[in-house]
């Protein structure tokens, strides 16, 4: 690794832009009082939409650090600081062990399908105790992998960076660099570590966030249940990862030390994963889909019924209504969608798998900044859109726009500000720049 490639990989601290800074601390004040109003007038919708958003940003944190972990295994020369951009997401995986602490305490107004009376043949498994240890287990067990990923990664950057700086910032890499060892053994210990650890978050996610998901998404239906679940919602985390991984390395193109570093080549790859982990998103929800739709079990039909509505189901003479007797019937199709949760869930479709799939299908797309980055954007918003329909229709059945309002969306913007606060910090105390530029 030459001299110029090592002084990059050195930290440089700086703040945070006033006017981002601003803004973050203003959406986060907005969340706050949001919060504080939902509680006051609506305690349920309150913790209804905490319970959303931290599920959202928990698992776009932890995903974020799994897209990082994934180019330490395969060995990917071609990140640059993608893989920092994605580590960057990995700070706010703390926060999120707190986050559950907080959300547990509405309990009756999330688990209020089962929590005071589980079905019988689960009321083993539908323990608030049991989940409470289980899930906290959890999110401990990977914060405790993700920070350990994260140092291991960073401190080889920090060597005689300390004493150039002051402030917290200093304590902190103080604390990490005790007992330096030299540049060069940091590197390889660290490189080391990191690919020790890797396949273990990888593994850790997977497993975690699948019963995670069991717990804090599905439970809600107590009635329904299908294996292919967790794997739908944990992949789906990975999804949304890339894409704002890609969208941040859009918007930090000419951000201090990235200047140049952002090219075409690192766009088309990041273009190219958003493609193909969006065409295995749509795969893993239609496995699990048609396995219901021809089952046609009243226990397995009911949450797509919730969601998508009768035209995606059989009808009562065992014929598919949309895709065989009804297919052309325009008519027949509006009046399903004005279902309750249709039309929103169509739209995580179009979000999620439609535009990614078929604006990115060329090349030129994949290297265009501005439609990279909006396809990003898009993608974002469809996972959070995503994740109110798997959580919303279980609670308010009939009401299909009950994740909008001041106080869902007021929340929504403070979890926004906040972990956009975390990233930002995070990303200007430590380097941007993970692996040498390629030749």
């Amino acid at each position: 690794m030459s001299a110029a490639v090592v002084a990059r990989e050195q930290a440089s601290p700086r703040g945070i832009p006033k006017p981002l800074l601003t803004a973050c601390l203003a959406l986060a004040a907005l969340g706050l009082l949001a919060f504080a109003i939902g509680l006051a007038t609506d305690s349920a919708t309150a913790w209804r939409a905490f319970h959303v958003n931290y599920l959202f940003f928990g698992t776009l944190s932890q995903a974020g650090l799994v897209v990082a972990s994934i180019f330490v295994i395969v060995g990917a020369k071609w990140p640059g600081p993608v893989r920092r951009i994605a580590e960057g997401l990995g700070a706010w995986v703390p926060v999120t062990v707190v986050l559950f602490l907080v959300d547990f305490l509405g309990r009756d107004s999330i688990y209020t399908n089962w929590i005071h009376h589980p079905p019988e043949s689960k009321a083993a498994w539908l323990q608030p105790a049991r989940l409470f240890s289980m899930d906290l287990a959890i999110f401990g067990w990977l914060a405790l992998l993700s920070v350990s990923f994260l140092y291991s990664s960073l401190r080889p950057t920090l060597g005689g960076v300390a004493a150039a700086v002051s402030g917290p910032t200093q304590a902190l890499f103080r604390r990490w660099t005790a007992g330096w060892e030299g540049d060069e053994a940091e590197r390889e210990k660290g490189a080391r570590r990191c690919r020790t650890l890797a396949p273990v978050i990888c593994l850790s996610y997977a497993f975690g966030f699948t019963f995670i998901c069991f717990d804090q998404v599905m439970s809600l239906s107590p009635s329904w249940y299908s294996n292919l679940f967790g794997a739908y919602f944990a992949w789906g985390g990975i999804l949304n990862a890339v894409a704002v991984t890609a969208l941040l390395s859009v918007l930090h193109r000419n951000a201090p030390g990235l200047e140049g570093e952002i090219t075409r080549e690192r766009m088309h790859d990041l273009g190219k994963m958003i493609f193909a982990f969006s065409i295995f998103w749509m795969y893993l929800f239609f496995a699990q889909y048609l396995v219901i739709w021809y089952g046609n079990l009243p226990e397995e039909t009911a949450f797509f019924r919730g969601r998508l509505g009768s035209q995606f189901l059989v009808d009562k003479s065992g014929i598919g209504t949309l895709f065989l007797n009804q297919t052309w019937n325009l008519k027949y199709f509006a009046e399903r969608l004005r279902e309750p949760y249709a039309v929103v869930t169509l739209t995580v479709w179009a979000c999620c798998w439609i535009v990614p799939f078929w604006v990115l299908l060329g090349q030129r797309p994949k290297r265009t900044p501005a439609i990279l980055g909006t396809v990003g954007a898009v993608v974002m918003a469809g996972f959070w859109l995503e994740r109110n329909i798997l959580i919303w229709p279980s609670l308010v059945p009939n009401e299909t726009f009950s994740w909008l309002g001041f106080v869902q969306i007021g929340i929504a913007a403070g979890f926004l500000g906040a972990f956009a606060l975390v990233f930002l910090a995070f990303t200007c105390v430590f380097p941007s720049l993970a692996v040498p530029r390629r030749s």
